[in-house]
């Protein structure tokens, strides 16, 4: 862009959003600029595993979502550089008993039905696709649309490819409205960027951002910790969860959630999550939650009994009470556009909510109904 010029849209947030929005935005050949009060992916995204998930959704508008971004990532690995670690390994829902297992076929056959690749593996069949899982369990669903990236990497490529404007270290303070009330650009210490179109992805801060134009939008942080062990040889080869899991990520509850999570990467460290619980922002170690993410990933493999935790951090999911984001344009304030409120979903939905974000402002035909994403369902809780 050059000096001087005033952008056509300001993104804020510099997270995987934020870098999809300025990538499908700028490659439309609008003039992008991205602020963030830190460097890029600094929140969620660089606290985050990288899933790309299908198979935890269920038929209805995420999924669709979903879907759609699936397709986009393997467009994305065709271009960006192979440090982003795109990985297509599919993903493994696992059964221990034979209810869960009558469940989770059910379910997966609702998948089926709206577009997802499931696929039945008898218990007997399990330790062909994973050799180290736990003997006994039922049996297991495969999903191979189901991939993995390395998000902070992801996000940093992104954002470089889209050859958008990047300021960090900049915290936006005020958002800038005409007379009529429409967007006018951002305030930041080091003055006013004036845009016609403010894009929202800041993430579990898009409920402040969404303040400063004036309007609700009920994002709260959840927060989660990944545990991290010790570089092994590839013990596991797939995503591999209980189906548990589907159930905590639909669930509204507060209080701590804990459902194994385990993968291997192409570094070689396996990665055991996944916790959830609204805590505020705090972010004080659970010695609760990182003790049971390690029971129950050695109860999938008991391999991993012998394996050390060499360290965990923590992140803040972005959370809205329907459990779907927030994407595309407010009605209540015109130039004002969300993309946030993704939950855990963020890294796996980037790409489609990028580009949906792109059509409303280039005026093109949209691939999927918005709808359901409407940021202003929720009304006015004041």
């Amino acid at each position: 862009m050059p000096t001087g010029k005033s952008p056509d849209v300001v993104v804020i947030g510099a997270g995987v959003i934020g870098a999809a929005c300025a990538y499908y935005a700028a490659r439309s050949g609008l003039a992008v600029t991205v602020i963030d009060r830190g460097p890029v992916a600094g929140g969620t995204t660089g606290a985050g595993e990288g899933n790309l998930l299908v198979s935890d959704k269920e038929p209805g508008p995420e999924l669709e979502l979903a879907l759609l971004s699936a397709a986009l990532w393997r467009e994305l690995a065709e271009v960006l550089p192979r440090e982003v670690e795109f990985e297509p390994k599919g993903g493994l829902v696992v059964a221990n008993d034979e209810n869960r297992l009558t469940a989770l076929r059910e379910f997966a056959a609702t998948q089926s039905a709206a577009g997802v690749e499931a696929m039945d593996v008898p218990g007997a069949s399990l330790h062909e696709l994973e050799p180290h899982l736990a003997r006994g369990l039922a049996g297991a669903v495969h999903y191979p649309q189901d991939a993995q990236v390395q998000p902070a990497l992801a996000a940093a490529h992104l954002l470089h490819a889209s050859g958008a404007g990047v300021r960090l270290g900049e915290e936006v303070t005020g958002i800038l409205t005409g007379s009529s009330g429409g967007i006018r650009g951002v305030r930041t210490a080091s003055g006013d960027l004036h845009a016609p179109y403010v894009v929202n992805a800041a993430g579990t801060w898009g409920s402040s951002v969404a303040d400063m134009a004036g309007v609700p939008l009920p994002v709260l942080p959840r927060r989660g910790f990944v545990l991290v062990t010790e570089p092994v040889p590839r013990l596991v080869r797939h995503k591999v969860y209980a189906a548990d899991y589907v159930a905590d990520v639909a669930s509204g509850s507060a209080g701590l959630q804990t459902s194994a999570v385990v993968e291997g990467t192409p570094a070689g460290p396996i990665l055991i999550g996944a916790s959830r619980e609204r805590v505020g922002f705090d972010r004080s170690l659970s010695v609760d939650a990182l003790h049971r993410l390690a029971a129950q990933a050695t109860s999938l493999f008991p391999v991993l009994a012998g394996v050390r935790a060499m360290r965990t951090y923590a992140g803040f999911r972005p959370y809205l009470p329907d459990h779907l984001p927030a994407i595309g344009p407010d009605p209540r304030v015109p130039g004002l556009l969300h993309a946030c409120g993704h939950e855990g979903a963020g890294i796996g939905l980037a790409p489609a909510t990028g580009l949906l974000v792109t059509t409303v402002l280039t005026g093109g035909e949209l691939p999927m109904d918005t709808h359901p994403f409407a940021p202003d369902r929720f009304g006015d809780p004041r």
